[in-house]
């Protein structure tokens, strides 16, 4: 009786762990209509660019708007990052990721964020500025 009772709290433990897919707007606590500058950090460079124009901001998040994060069984802690978004409201910080790390879970994307933040990125400006020593 003891494992059958215990059997059933691990089933609803586990049950209530969510491993539903999830879009950028569930993880993102205020508007993203509202965020005023996004910081790109490349993580083989070590150098980011900063994006403080509108139109900008409202193409990478079209770009990021139908990307499903997946969360990914394996949760080993991991080094290193391809790319980083920062997004802030003002200067506030408001929201910082990996483009397969959020608030400490890691994910998978569909479809490959990647190549999506990576074409952007290098379509921006050269204005870079080093963050790595």
């Amino acid at each position: 009786m003891f494992m059958k009772k215990l059997l059933l709290a691990i089933v609803v433990f586990l049950s209530g762990c969510s491993m539903e897919p999830k879009y950028l707007t569930e993880f993102y606590t205020g508007t993203l209509d509202e965020v005023t500058k996004a910081v790109i950090t490349d993580g083989s460079s070590g150098y980011r660019k900063t994006i403080s124009d509108q139109k900008e901001i409202k193409e990478l998040m079209n770009r990021m708007q139908n990307v499903t994060f997946i969360q990914e069984e394996n949760q080993e802690d991991r080094s290193g990052f391809r790319y980083a978004i920062t997004f802030f409201e003002g200067e506030i910080q408001t929201f910082q990721f990996t483009i397969n790390e959020v608030d400490g879970t890691y994910y998978q994307t569909e479809p490959d964020l990647y190549p999506l933040i990576d074409d952007f990125y290098k379509k921006l400006p050269e204005e870079e500025e080093a963050i790595f020593h």
